[in-house]
């Protein structure tokens, strides 16, 4: 009984803010060993925290949510890991974890064709 009340206490813990959180951090404010978030991120293609050059793991805190998001589904909704990985393939995590230099590639081409038109109405000015 005590078991079910540190973890129904784990799920209200708010998330500290900050840009990055250790493994042991992140086993502590989720209430998940640290195995199972290194077996999670094996199992779940958008967990992928980087590392340091000590090969520590800093997960950042949209990783912390969907965490958070992965217990909820295992744990009180009793899904498979199948069915989290499909029912989270449906969500709006998805989106948010596209690597940030596709989410930037877009605009750093605008910006670069805006630079160049610059430049040419410049040279067409000089000449």
């Amino acid at each position: 009984m005590k078991d079910k009340v540190r973890a129904i206490e784990k799920i209200n813990t708010p998330i500290p803010e900050k840009l990055y959180y250790k493994i042991g951090e992140v086993s502590d404010i989720t209430g998940v060993e640290p195995y199972v978030l290194r077996y999670w991120e094996s199992e779940f293609d958008i967990i992928k925290p980087p590392r340091t050059r000590s090969k520590q793991r800093l997960y950042r805190k949209k990783d912390l949510e969907l965490i958070l998001e992965i217990k909820k589904l295992l744990y009180e909704e009793q899904f498979t890991i199948a069915g989290a990985k499909k029912r989270l393939g449906k969500s709006s995590f998805k989106e948010d974890r596209k690597p940030q230099a596709e989410r930037s590639k877009k605009g750093l081409t605008d910006l670069l064709e805006g630079i160049k038109d610059e430049l040419q109405t410049i040279k067409e000015i000089l000449e």
